[in-house]
């Protein structure tokens, strides 16, 4: 459906021929988004319109659902204001710096906040699915259909699939060259204030620049510069969690696994059970 029943024309150039306009809906208990392509410029460009025909229904008790990047429509609605939402891991950062007043929680699979549903990266729409066939249907019926599908209902973080970005889209010289030996010398031990000095910045002045250019800590930047390299290792070798400890710069492994299930969401064998090629 679109606002005025005609037709539309979408990406590709390919023309959306609706069943009706969405005036023409006398009842339903569930509207759903779908997800967009980036650039999300919707930035005062989501008609009036649609704005009261969503907040008309969500009144009316029916269920809201934004899958992946559709949070990014519903959002510059407003009706997400103040509401726990998810969104696709990789546009999260932009979704943050968009709509600072939603309380984005980018590691969920799937929220529900006040009849709104918001799911992660593309396939949790499957467990938008679920949630909705176990809602309307029954738990039963939720189980059978994810046995058929072959649907993992048991997984709740998009952590473990978060991949880093290295943050490099900035313009300060100094705080790229940080980055670069950090990426270079991870394995190592290093301290902000030795970067610090091979820069000739003071440490509290290292410290603000670097967070202003990344957004984290260089102690945070750091530390996931050695996960991403733990993962790589889970994946790809068959060394102990001892070896890879050792060889992307920690010696402690039991701090080494607490670290790493605070970023992944899980401990190091979990990882490589799932992810191991």
């Amino acid at each position: 459906m679109t606002l005025d029943g005609q037709p539309v024309e979408g990406e590709g150039r390919v023309m959306i021929h609706p069943h009706c306009s969405i005036h023409d809906i006398l009842k339903t208990d569930f509207i759903m988004i779908p997800g967009f392509l980036p650039p999300f410029d919707f930035k005062g460009r989501v008609p009036e319109e649609l704005k009261e025909w969503l907040s008309k229904w969500h009144k009316k008790n029916a269920l809201i659902g934004a899958v992946c990047t559709g949070t990014f429509l519903l959002a510059e609605t407003g009706m997400l204001d103040g509401k726990t939402a998810t969104t696709n891991w990789i546009y999260a950062k932009n979704f943050h710096k968009l709509y600072p007043q939603v309380k984005l929680k980018a590691d969920r699979i799937l929220t529900e906040d006040e009849g709104i549903l918001c799911s992660g990266a593309t396939t949790s729409f499957q467990d938008m699915c679920l949630n909705l066939i176990k809602r309307f249907g029954s738990e039963e019926l939720m189980e059978i259909c994810s046995k058929a599908l072959l649907l993992n209902k048991s997984r709740r973080s998009q952590s473990p699939f978060f991949v880093f970005s290295y943050q490099k889209d900035h313009s300060d010289e100094s705080i790229l060259k940080a980055q670069e030996m950090m990426e270079q010398k991870y394995m190592e031990s290093i301290s902000v204030e030795g970067l610090a000095s091979d820069l000739g910045i003071s440490t509290r002045h290292f410290i603000r620049r670097f967070k202003a250019a990344t957004g984290d800590s260089p102690l945070l930047y750091l530390q996931r510069i050695r996960i991403e390299a733990a993962k790589a290792k889970l994946e790809k070798t068959r060394e102990s969690v001892d070896e890879i400890t050792l060889k992307i710069g920690y010696e402690n492994t039991n701090s080494f696994r607490k670290l790493f299930r605070k970023n992944t969401g899980l401990s190091p064998k979990e990882y490589r059970m799932q992810f191991s090629s």
